[in-house]
């Protein structure tokens, strides 16, 4: 038999690491979620400004939608795509934070949550800007006219993906059970997708526009872990 000791897998010492380095530990899956939600906003910025790839659905699937249109439909979409605008949502954030802070006697968590929206909402403004994307055209619209700004990304898309997001998040860390996380990432996901249809099928954007929206929401969800559990370890540490 060999008297050389034997090797650890790669893997183990890796680990060993972060295991060693709290920090680095705490912060890790709020950095990939970073890196995933910026690797796939940049894939889809691409594609709009190459005109290709997931650029080549934005027209069939606007047409599509319009073109089956019903009342009852349109109805419930432009309620959905009204509550998640640029007036209610605000108003539904601050009021939602104010309960938290007041009822469970914290302010960190509605904070944090406020700070998500805020950051959200620049981010998304900026990059309507950098990019200046056209809306659809003004007939494809329910209300031609009613969104005058750039289209990519979707601002109402992005908001409520930040707002369900961390929400979720925030709710789930502290106390995770397998209930919470999976009625969370229910919630989370029906509630995303309801609005991003809602602004497909009432002619205000295009499929890019929003899948770049939820794209920069997992990332403004990892700098929220990040920022968190940096908090955590602190004050544990204190």
């Amino acid at each position: 038999m060999s008297d050389e000791p034997a090797l650890a897998p790669p893997s183990s010492s890796a680990f060993a690491t972060l295991r060693e380095r709290p920090r680095l530990w705490a912060v890790l899956p709020g950095v990939l979620l970073v890196v995933v939600g910026l690797a796939v906003f940049f894939v889809v910025l691409d594609g709009v400004q190459e005109k290709d790839d997931l650029w080549d659905l934005d027209q069939p699937v606007l047409e599509w939608l319009v073109a089956h249109r019903t009342a009852a439909w349109t109805t419930v979409l432009a309620a959905i795509t009204f509550v998640t605008g640029p007036t209610v949502l605000p108003f539904i954030v601050g009021l939602a934070c104010l309960v938290w802070g007041l009822v469970r006697h914290e302010w960190w968590r509605p904070l944090l949550l406020a700070g998500a929206m805020i950051a959200s909402t620049l981010i998304s403004l900026a990059v309507k800007g950098l990019v200046g994307r056209a809306r659809p055209p003004e007939d494809t619209m329910y209300v031609p006219g009613a969104e005058t700004t750039a289209s990519f990304p979707s601002g109402h898309t992005i908001g409520t993906a930040t707002f369900l997001l961390v929400v979720g998040y925030l709710a789930c860390s502290r106390t995770p059970s397998v209930t919470r996380i999976v009625v969370s990432s229910i919630v989370t996901v029906v509630g995303t997708a309801l609005v991003a249809v809602s602004r497909l099928y009432l002619g205000y954007h295009f499929l890019t526009d929003v899948v770049a929206a939820v794209a920069l929401a997992i990332g403004v969800l990892g700098a929220v872990s990040v920022v968190d559990r940096l908090h955590t370890l602190a004050l544990r540490a204190g």
